[in-house]
């Protein structure tokens, strides 16, 4: 099972059905998975703060970083 199956698992559906009842528990679901989306992308975006850097290793993540965040459409 991969990482994204076991979160899938752990939240839950977050796509509504049209039937109010599961639709809210769904909508609970979209609630904590954005607010975990959040909270990753903030912690990329930290990582991404040192494509600058002198460092080996703290410039190659952070050009990593930075790359992903732009593709996404984050930053430019």
């Amino acid at each position: 099972m991969e990482l994204y199956d076991v979160v899938k698992k752990l939240v839950g559906e977050i796509k509504p059905i049209g039937e109010t009842t599961e639709d809210g528990k769904r909508f609970e679901n979209l609630k904590v998975m954005t607010d975990m989306v959040d909270q990753l992308l903030t912690d990329i975006d930290e990582v991404a703060s040192g494509k600058n850097r002198y460092e080996y290793s703290i410039k190659c993540a952070g050009e990593y970083a930075d790359k992903f965040l732009t593709r996404i459409g984050i930053t430019e």
